[in-house]
């Protein structure tokens, strides 16, 4: 056999993720992972390599493209320190449901158990936040195993698999096999498979005899394409929507039938909407505990109808009286059929909905729900936390999100989010009107999440400007990428700093529940636009509320990415709030005021 037929499993490795329609990849090179970087170059005009600051920067850079893309995110690491310092953005998209493959290295196959340099049992460490962990000491393994790790990621529930690939089997010489079946005995996708339709049956029945019928919807519709699906439902039900906070986008906010967002810092009327509900459809949504508060208390009146493509989740955390194993988008249309459309189909993922016949209660019969629900709306008007408060002239985080709201409805923008005050901000106060557009850190609660998500969501989406919602403390995490930024010349970054000089959330909870003892909480940092022109980037400063429009003005004409650093009032507080423990019925206005 002649030598031209074999590859170095560094090679086996690079034309695998081309098979599998890879062309972007986050990471940094290192001992254990240096074949594969010797490889790479050979595929340079199919595979573009990322190179990253930190380890976790190319992890979340990945879930940033995969979250905006749909499609799997690639990052890639050395063994040890290297490989750790994945284990947060793994812990993330586990969390979050994202498609992610991490690529390790590892010391050679010998020196396995020897704590060896760099030696981590990095297989071992992720078992419980990965749908599945490989260690690869053969090369022939790999073309089924990156087909599988691809396979399993991006099926069923998504989420991140790891790949870790021993030095000496990177090395080796062998003649690929690419015809290999996968080997996945007891994994099933329910997202492949039908519903059950007597649980569908069940579950439209509950819905079409409700009174006051609420439909929440989560990340899952998302996933799955299933938006039109889920208007089109709502629409022919006349079924009131609320989202939640992976969920935003997944319906119009400007939509008669939108409430916003439930729980901790959702809405009062959602909240009350929700303990006065009859029936409760969670199409796509675990039932976090943000969203449920004190679970006993939780939709007290209401019987639950629990759309999930994981069966753990249906009656994990919440009682379901019907549950429905199955492809939000899938479980969508065969709930509409059920409900009486003469289209089951309704064209594509994606795709515009259709018109069909109402056969089910329309909006107009369920007005008293309606309008009781929107009396709710109108007494706790849900932007009324952020009005100027007369006492002051001090930037208010409402002037930013006022204006940035403003300019994200003149163009094609995405949003990423960091952890903190200001991500319950966005959430709260931006118009979501598109899937795909809100991309945040949720199940995990990641700080740093969002200047090198933000990276990967530019690289995923060139043509769209990828707003950056981040506290002081989360940048300072992460701010290193914003030298990745400039290396690979993107352009479509724009960061806003909401400045308060403290780790707010963490502040506000002291203030209002540890009598205001700000134990490490005072922030420090440096001049956030000086930062920012170190690393070539534009950096704007605003300390007044005049001075934002021109701005975010500034920034979106730049043709490169900026940093605005807007120093707010430091104890501007994120209201309405549940304290932790109580039902979301139970909220907070302001501090010590109840709803």
């Amino acid at each position: 056999m002649s030598a031209d037929q074999t590859m170095t499993g560094a090679q086996i490795l690079c034309e695998a993720l081309v098979r599998q329609g890879v062309d972007v990849l986050f990471g940094i090179p290192g001992g254990a992972i240096m074949p594969f970087y010797h490889a790479l170059p050979e595929y340079a005009d199919r595979l573009h390599h990322v190179l990253c600051r930190h380890e976790q920067g190319a992890g979340h850079a990945a879930e940033g493209y995969a979250r905006a893309s749909g499609r799997v995110g690639v990052c890639v690491a050395t063994s040890g320190p290297g490989a750790t310092n994945l284990v947060t953005p793994i812990a993330d998209a586990w969390m979050d449901s994202t498609p992610l493959v991490a690529i390790t290295g590892q010391v050679p196959s010998a020196l396995l158990g020897t704590d060896a340099f760099q030696e981590t049992d990095i297989t071992g460490i992720t078992v419980p936040i990965t749908k599945h962990s490989y260690l690869v000491r053969d090369a022939r393994e790999l073309p089924r195993v990156i087909a599988e790790a691809f396979h399993l990621a991006s099926t069923g529930r998504p989420g991140p698999v790891l790949v870790d690939v021993t030095k000496d089997a990177q090395q080796a010489r062998v003649i690929p096999d690419w015809e290999v079946a996968l080997d996945l005995e007891g994994y099933e996708d329910h997202r492949a498979a039908r519903p059950d339709l007597d649980a569908v049956r069940r579950g439209a029945e509950l819905l079409a005899r409700a009174e006051r019928p609420l439909i929440l919807a989560g990340n899952g519709v998302i996933q799955s394409g299933g938006t039109h699906e889920l208007r089109a439902l709502a629409e022919r039900a006349g079924v009131p929507v609320i989202t939640t906070l992976h969920g935003l986008g997944a319906f119009p906010h400007d939509h008669p039938l939108s409430l916003g967002m439930p729980g901790m810092h959702g809405w009062v009327h959602v909240n009350r909407a929700i303990q006065r509900c009859d029936v409760l459809l969670n199409v796509g949504s675990r039932f976090d505990d943000r969203v449920t508060g004190k679970v006993s208390a939780f939709a007290p009146h209401a019987k639950i109808v629990h759309v999930d493509v994981d069966p753990s989740e249906i009656g994990k955390l919440v009682r379901a009286d019907v549950g429905i194993v199955g492809d939000a988008r899938e479980v969508l249309c065969a709930l509409l059929e059920a409900l009486g459309s003469r289209d089951s189909g309704l064209g594509t993922r994606d795709s515009s909905p259709p018109s069909p016949e109402s056969p089910v209660p329309s909006p107009d019969s369920r007005s008293a729900w309606l309008s009781e629900v929107h009396a709710l709306r109108d007494e706790f008007e849900p932007r009324q936390a952020y009005r100027r408060r007369p006492d002051t002239h001090a930037l208010q985080p409402h002037d930013v999100y006022a204006a940035l709201n403003a300019t994200l409805r003149e163009g094609t923008c995405r949003v990423v989010t960091d952890v903190g005050q200001h991500q319950m901000w966005t959430a709260q106060l931006i118009d979501w009107g598109r899937p795909r557009t809100h991309i945040t850190s949720g199940g995990a609660g990641t700080m740093g999440f969002a200047v090198p998500a933000a990276l990967g969501a530019a690289m995923a989406c060139p043509d769209e400007t990828i707003w950056v919602v981040v506290g002081d403390g989360g940048f300072q995490m992460t701010n290193q990428e914003l030298a990745t930024i400039r290396q690979e010349g993107v352009t479509n970054v724009k960061i806003a700093i909401i400045n308060n000089g403290f780790l707010g959330m963490v502040r506000q909870w002291q203030e209002l529940f540890e009598g205001r003892r700000y134990s490490a909480t005072p922030l420090s940092g440096p001049d956030f636009a000086q930062l920012a022109r170190a690393y070539g980037v534009l950096g704007i400063t605003v300390e007044r509320p005049e001075q934002v429009d021109d701005a975010l003005a500034e920034a979106a004409a730049h043709d490169g990415a900026v940093v605005i650093d807007f120093r707010v009032e430091r104890e501007a507080n994120v209201f309405p709030m549940v304290p932790a423990g109580r039902a979301i019925g139970e909220m907070l206005l302001d501090a010590g005021v109840p709803a």
